[in-house]
């Protein structure tokens, strides 16, 4: 496996033309039989999309938003939306080619999202929200600093745009960070 710094990352603001690739690579690190050559696959949890073009493109656009297009040898490998909310930013969206989970790159560009907040925006916290029943991801998350708040909102079952959900007890919990 090759490890996250063999070719140089490069981190862009993605653009309308990204929109096609970005839905694929978030869908191949989630959904999905190609999600399962990753640790990210919610498919044991969730089936049916996870984003659609609308969903990338409305973050695209959206004030006080960017999505983060991360390219390696030319090729989008990775992204994350970054939304400045105030005193904090909201960081999402997140997701990596299942063929280059856990070689690094995740923890690059985490840290690369909250320089970034942190430099264009002012903010001393970042803020996500995780599905409570993904304790790997949470964990790999609190190995990052971020730390569980308990502060949960609902799943938004019946609204197939976030997905089909195989279980009935999901739900979103806050995880925080703060920026030094």
């Amino acid at each position: 496996m090759e490890s996250a710094t063999d070719t140089a990352l490069t981190f862009r603001d993605a653009t309308d033309a990204d929109v096609d690739v970005l839905v694929a690579l978030i869908e191949s690190a989630y959904r999905g039989e190609s999600s399962r050559a990753g640790w990210t696959t919610e498919a044991d949890i969730l089936e049916g999309q996870r984003t659609d073009p609308e969903g990338v493109l409305e973050v695209i656009k959206a004030p006080d938003s960017r999505l983060l297009a991360v390219e390696r040898g030319g090729r989008v490998v990775a992204c994350c939306q970054l939304e400045h909310r105030g005193a904090h930013a909201y960081f999402g969206m997140f997701a990596v080619s299942p063929a280059l989970q856990g070689a690094g790159l995740g923890r690059t560009i985490i840290a690369e999202a909250e320089r970034r907040a942190r430099e264009t925006w002012g903010v001393d916290e970042m803020h996500m929200t995780v599905i409570s029943a993904r304790e790997d991801l949470i964990a790999w998350y609190e190995r990052r600093g971020y730390r569980r708040t308990g502060r949960m909102t609902p799943f938004p079952y019946g609204d197939e745009r976030f997905g089909v959900p195989q279980r009935d007890d999901l739900e979103f919990e806050l995880l925080v960070k703060e920026l030094v």
